[in-house]
Parts: structure tokens; sequence; C-alpha cells
């Protein structure tokens, strides 16, 4: 029998979706399951984005320009410049999701072999990313005690080798919600211009900011023009996820340059997709005012709810929708995997996503999960409640 290559065995299994076949078993037994694994909004995508497709006219669906439509990269230098971010169309490569503008990046920046520090726990899909460019991951442990703050940057430092091309960060978090300061990025900034790295920030999370802080993005630090990239999507923003549009951003024209070589292998991002991501520009702020209270309003209710578990330990999210708890357990894939085939409350019971997988470094995060909160506020409650009754059960 042929053999599969041993990039593709090395390629890591997504601690997100490796427990919908249990989910999936739950469910064809008449069991519901609430779904605190993954970061599917249930809010509404603004309907100027729906009306665009629907009232459009093409006759022939062309290909785009490779980088995307000129007028809706005109439009996303616009929406960056009303977030106090100057840059140009050409700055911008539109991609097919943030998962594509990562891997452009990832590969327009570094070789087999190459290494990127990235503060863990990550985006559990970043080591797939660089697994699949042929890049070494190393991590930069963050800690629950000091709710994942950056770590210090002497970290950062003693991390640095000959092969290290970039920092890659995500901001606000996944899976944490930490938010970065805007003296935390300028600490990450001259590390990375003293060591002549990149800087790359997964900014996708941009709008959900919470406690009236600011977000401060790595393109407003002037000492990154030519060591900083935004990854960046429509996906959350506008509860747009099936659309499958990101961008790719960079003042450095040689990173562009690059990486439009990349994009070139796939022609084109989808046409429609981008009609509705350019409309859904004109949505207007009261549609993020409203969700923002939404989401921070679910998160105080998620947070009080857990801290009231015994043996639960929780990080505040200071963004995003995602929260990273310690249970009182050994083992969150054991635990997650009992949820689904072996526990009930009025037949009823949760999927989480065990933390292990956003980490790389081996034994950590085996006694955490991540929850994201995109439920409605009495579905949140009765998930937590549910999960304090299984810790009870399954800790005897």
């Amino acid at each position: 029998m042929p053999k599969i290559s041993q990039k593709g065995l090395a390629m890591p299994q997504s601690p997100i979706r490796k427990l919908v076949p249990f989910a999936e078993s739950a469910k064809k037994k008449g069991a519901t399951v609430i779904h605190l694994n993954i970061g599917q909004p249930d809010i509404r995508t603004p309907q100027i984005a729906l009306d665009a497709v629907k009232k459009n006219n093409i006759k022939v669906l062309e290909y785009s320009r490779t980088e995307g439509s000129e007028s809706y990269r005109e439009k996303i230098a616009a929406y960056y410049h009303k977030n106090q971010i100057e840059v140009t169309a050409n700055d911008i490569i539109v991609t097919t999701g943030g998962s594509e503008a990562l891997s452009f990046a990832m590969g327009s920046i570094a070789d087999t072999d190459d290494e990127v520090i990235i503060p863990e726990p990550f985006y559990a899909n970043y080591n797939g990313f660089a697994t699949a460019s042929g890049i070494k991951v190393v991590p930069v442990v963050s800690k629950i005690e000091n709710n994942f703050a950056l770590p210090p940057i002497e970290d950062f430092e003693k991390l640095i080798t000959a092969k290290t091309k970039a920092i890659l960060i995500c901001n606000p978090g996944n899976p944490t919600g930490y938010l970065y300061s805007e003296e935390e990025i300028k600490k990450l900034a001259k590390i990375v211009v003293e060591h002549d790295l990149f800087l790359i920030a997964d900014e996708v999370y941009r709008e959900f900011v919470y406690d009236d802080r600011q977000h401060y993005s790595i393109l407003q630090e002037p000492s990154l023009a030519n060591h900083g990239i935004i990854v960046d999507s429509v996906s959350k923003r506008y509860s747009m996820c099936g659309a499958r549009i990101g961008f790719l951003v960079s003042k450095n024209q040689e990173v562009i340059s690059t990486a439009i070589k990349f994009a070139q292998a796939r022609l084109s991002p989808p046409t429609y997709a981008q009609i509705a991501s350019e409309a859904a520009l004109e949505t207007p702020q009261s549609y993020f005012d409203e969700v923002k209270t939404e989401y921070e309003s679910r998160r105080n209710l998620l947070i009080s709810e857990l801290e009231k578990l015994d043996g639960v330990v929780v990080a505040k999210p200071q963004g995003a929708f995602y929260c990273i708890a310690e249970l009182p357990i050994e083992d969150a894939d054991d635990f997650a995997q009992w949820l689904l085939e072996d526990f009930r409350v009025d037949n009823e019971t949760v999927m989480v996503a065990p933390a292990a997988g956003f980490y790389a470094t081996e034994g950590l995060g085996k006694n955490q999960i991540r929850i994201a909160y995109v439920l409605d506020r009495p579905t949140l409650k009765r998930a937590v409640h549910i999960l304090g009754e299984a810790l009870k059960t399954y800790i005897g």
C-alpha cells in the first residue's frame, strides 16, 4: 500500500473537532449537545451582506484579481483608517479566510526548519499551518495564574536563534481572550526590530474588546512598518464564518509581492464572498455596539457561574469570546469524551474543547478546557450547571 507523507502524518488533529463523532453519536441517541467547543457565533449576519449576494445580477462568474478586487481592497483600507491603521489597497491581499492569510505569511517569511515563537496556549491551527510549511513552533509559556499575560521579554530572548523568523500573537487571543496592551505591543516591537524578525498578529477579534479597553494594532506601531504582518478575517467580525474571506496586511512590499505568488496558485478569492464582505463594510456601528454588549454580558455570566464551581480556576477574558478554565481533573480529553458518551442532565450534555491541543509543550493544558461563549445566556448558564454536575460525578 502506498505510504502517506511524513508531513501528513505529523499534521496535528484539531482539538476542536476530534470529538465530533462522539457528539454525533450522542445526538443520534436523542441527547441534546450544547456546543461550547467551537467559535461559531449565533449572532445574525448583517442583512446588507446577504442582500448584496441575493440582489446581484452577475451573468458570468469570473475570476477576480489574485489579490482581491480593487474596490474591496480600497474599502478595507478605509476600514483600517477608521481604526487608526494607515495602509493602502496595495498593502492588502484578500484571502480565502484568515487561515489562508496565515499560511501565506508563513510561506513568505520562513523556510523548512525555520522557527516561529508563539506564546502558548494558542489557536490550535497554528500548529497545523506551521507543520504544513515545515516550520518549527517554539512555544513561550503564558500562565493562567496571571490571566495569560505576555510572558517576560527575557523568555522570548532566550528562545531566539539563527533560525527564528517571527513572533506570532493573537490579539485578542484565541483561546484565552487575553488582550495585549499598547505597552506589551511596544515591547514586542522592540525585540523584533532588534533581532530583525517579523511580528505576525492575528487580529480577527479586533472588534470584541471589553471593559472599556482599546485594541492596539501592531500596524499602529511606526517601528513595525517593515516588520509587521496582520492576519485578519470577516468570519467573526460580521458572523460570516462561511464566507471564507480574510486578509493579509503588511506595509512591507516584499512580503506582499511574495505572498501574491502563493495566492496565484489558488487563482483568486471567491467572488460572491467578496461581494458579501464588501457590502458588510457598510454595517453600522450600532451593530458592533450591540454585539459587543451581548458578548460582554455573556462573558460576565459565564465567568461568574464557572467561579461558583468547586476547584475550577478560570482566566477572565478581555476580548474575543473564549476562555480557558482549569478543572480539578487530570485528563480533560477523557473528561470531554465521557461527557458526550456517558453523562446527561435531563438528556442534555455539553461539548468542550480540551486545551492540551492549544499548547505545543507536551503535558501542558491537560486539565484545562476552552469554552466559546457564543450561545445565549440561558444556554450558557445551563451548560455550566451541567458541567458542574458532571465534575461531581466524574471526580466521585
